[in-house]
């Protein structure tokens, strides 16, 4: 059978493709200022303020300076899959941002329009797929460089993927489970709709939620190699870790990759555990029907709550020193992951309880 291709559906898709990739890029470029002012402000310092008013042009200066940095490229290094490896870390990155919903359909002009890249019917299983691949990048760069420090980063990002890849996928799980759905829309809209009828239902409900949304942060944390858990790149241990052999633009795109993860991680978070788009007490659905211009402060809204979660990534980067190695295993496979399972069979027997 063939179909017919609207012609204007793929170039608004093609339009958000490219609005989203140039507005992460630009976001992941002033995270690292964000980052170095407010580190700065914990440790009663000024941070970067040279470079432009507040300091404001120095992730411009910093792209500028790594473009025109040399490229040197390790004598033994597999030459293809050490050009691969950042090109995939920032792709899978950027990739992983086109499931995550930042409102719902609405109709403009006679025409549907859904406030997100794609509305994915099984959008937790893409981020579960595309999380898992994600490593490959550091992994491949790291193995690939011809170095000794560079394959132990390397080593380590792929065990602690796997470690806490699990405790994330069961916490993840647990909510997919209460809110009947794989569909991240149908998550957010679940956690508005919870039964004021049943207050007892929601206690319990919301205990599985917090314990969830806990293994979560931390398993996010370890995910995108952030501080306490930034083993793979520690500069005391392994010099730099996975990227120590590259420089100028490719380590431009490993850094890049880093903060881009960051992002979507917050965009994850604030979508299956805090809310999404929606306002608390169904005021959400009050504001739509009384104007169709709520649909945009609902996006407003949804991106204050992603920067108060990356506000909280820094917070907790200038807090916690960072574990040895053998306490992050150790803490992920005997006591996350175990505590994870319990809240999924936790959520089933509350789910059981109160169904019908």
């Amino acid at each position: 059978m063939l179909y017919s291709i609207d012609y204007i559906d793929v170039l608004i898709i093609l339009a958000k493709v490219v609005v989203a990739a140039i507005a992460l890029i630009l976001a992941a470029a002033y995270m690292t200022l964000i980052e170095r002012k407010v580190v700065a402000s914990i440790q009663v310092r000024i941070g970067p303020n040279r470079c432009g008013w507040f300091g404001l042009a120095q992730p411009i200066a910093d792209a500028v300076k790594l473009m025109f940095k040399e490229d040197i490229a390790p004598r033994n290094a597999d030459k293809f899959l050490w050009a691969l490896a950042p090109i995939l870390t920032v792709g899978i990155a950027l990739t992983t941002f086109a499931i995550i919903p930042m409102g719902e359909w609405v109709t403009l002009g006679g025409r549907e329009f859904f406030l997100g890249i794609a509305d994915v019917k099984v959008g937790v299983l893409v981020f579960l797929a595309l999380s898992s691949v994600g490593v490959y990048g550091i992994v491949l760069g790291g193995w690939a460089s011809g170095s000794n420090y560079s394959l132990l980063g390397s080593m380590r990002a792929g065990a602690q993927m796997i470690s806490y890849e699990l405790s994330m996928a069961l916490s993840i799980v647990t909510i997919c489970l209460w809110a009947g759905s794989l569909n991240l829309s149908d998550i957010v809209k679940a956690q508005m709709n919870m039964p004021a009828t049943e207050p007892l239902s929601i206690i319990f409900m919301l205990i599985p939620h917090i314990i969830a949304l806990v293994i979560f942060i931390i398993a996010i944390l370890a995910e995108t190699n952030r501080p306490p858990f930034d083993m793979p790149e520690c500069e005391s241990e392994l010099v730099a870790g996975f990227h120590t052999e590259y420089s100028g633009l490719r380590f431009a795109m490993f850094y890049l990759g880093e903060y881009v993860n960051m992002i979507v991680g917050s965009a994850i978070m604030v979508t299956l555990f805090l809310g999404g788009w929606m306002l608390p007490f169904g005021l959400s659905n009050l504001l739509i029907q009384a104007s169709p211009w709520w649909h945009l402060f609902g996006i407003v809204w949804f991106l204050i709550k992603v920067g108060i979660v990356l506000f909280g990534f820094i917070w907790v980067r200038a807090t916690f020193p960072r574990f040895r190695y053998d306490q992050l295993m150790v803490f992920g496979w005997k006591v996350l992951f175990p505590i994870a399972l319990t809240n999924l069979f936790l959520m089933a027997f509350v789910k059981l309880l109160f169904s019908g």
